[in-house]
């Protein structure tokens, strides 16, 4: 069965409730097992077993969330073998969320690994739209894993 690893981390919950989204979504997809967990338990162990990743972080200060950028430093050197293999974002953003994306992008272009879908922005309290577009991003990831797309 394939994996789709959804790691996120979280200050307001907002980034919390986009991750749920996007796992609710993917979970429609039959032959695809997925995994929520919060970047401060997430480990290279749980990427490595992962047959796609799906990032979110909030946007904080303009940039990537500390709580992901130490999941992405503590797991970089182990999984940077991992080229071509597939990834997605979200961001929850009280600005812009590009910033916070495009540092995802960067530190996994280092991994050479793949974006597959377009990044989902959120900007200020996730409603209703927005969580359906989480939603739609999982279920669509999970339908592209288990097709052998990705």
């Amino acid at each position: 069965m394939k994996q789709l690893l959804v790691v996120y981390h979280s200050q307001s919950g907002r980034t919390a409730q986009l991750a749920a989204a996007v796992a609710g979504g993917a979970r429609q997809e039959a032959g695809v097992s997925v995994r929520v967990l919060p970047a401060s338990e997430a480990g290279a162990g749980d990427w490595l077993g992962s047959d796609l990743l799906v990032l979110g972080s909030p946007e904080c200060a303009g940039y990537l969330s500390g709580g992901m950028k130490d999941f992405l430093d503590r797991c970089f050197y182990a999984v940077q073998d991992r080229a071509g293999m597939p990834y997605a974002s979200f961001a929850s953003a009280g600005n812009d969320g590009r910033n916070a994306i495009a540092q995802i992008d960067r530190i996994l272009s280092g991994c050479r690994m793949k974006p597959v879908a377009e990044p989902v922005i959120v900007r200020g309290e996730p409603d209703p739209a927005a969580l359906q577009a989480c939603r739609e991003l999982g279920q669509a990831l999970a339908a592209g894993l288990a097709l052998g797309i990705f």
